[in-house]
């Protein structure tokens, strides 16, 4: 459960606790909403980069980018795998190729094919879109993905800090507004 403590403390913007919760955790990947293992550098640096230490978030997403590959490899056909790997690359500012693994957890399981995981595939394609500046697709896939059976609430798009970078664009609010108009 150290992920999802991590996780909640991460939502309420503890980013210090959270920290701490994940270093108590001695192993390298850990289990989240998917299946696929996750690397815990990535969650490291993505705290370090929410309170905007880049020079401590760098090397754990570059750590987290060895084990993903390595992650992928042992199973290429693993849509989540794929989605996490385009998240840390995105978090590492290379555009083209998160844009490329995102759309491949895509491919690899599509909504038409899986009505639960596909629409996660989805929704990290669009936080890929959103870390790597890609604003008109992140906000066409969430205006779908509200529109389907999906993990991701109007409270989670508020909440999650992963979804900061769309807050100060005016389409954020009325997505807000569009499917949660008592906000």
């Amino acid at each position: 459960m150290t992920w999802g403590r991590a996780w909640i403390l991460t939502l309420q913007r503890k980013f210090p606790d959270a920290l701490q919760v994940l270093e108590r955790f001695h192993g390298e990947t850990m289990y989240t909403m998917t299946t696929a293992p996750s690397p815990k550098a990535f969650f490291e640096g993505m705290i370090h980069l929410l309170q905007g230490d880049k020079t401590k978030a760098q090397p754990e997403f570059e750590h987290a980018r060895l084990i993903s590959e390595k992650l992928v490899r042992e199973a290429p056909e693993d849509s989540a795998r794929h989605a996490q790997y385009g998240l840390i690359l995105a978090a590492l500012g290379q555009k083209q190729e998160a844009i490329a693994e995102g759309k491949r957890a895509v491919e690899l399981l599509p909504e038409s094919q899986d009505a639960l995981d596909g629409p996660r595939a989805t929704a990290d394609l669009a936080q890929i879109y959103a870390w790597t500046g890609e604003f008109d697709e992140a906000f066409r896939l969430l205006d779908h993905l509200f529109t389907v059976p999906s993990h991701l609430t109007i409270p989670v798009l508020k909440l999650d800090p992963a979804w900061d970078p769309l807050r100060q664009d005016p389409r954020y609010h009325a997505l807000i507004d569009k499917y949660n108009p008592k906000s």
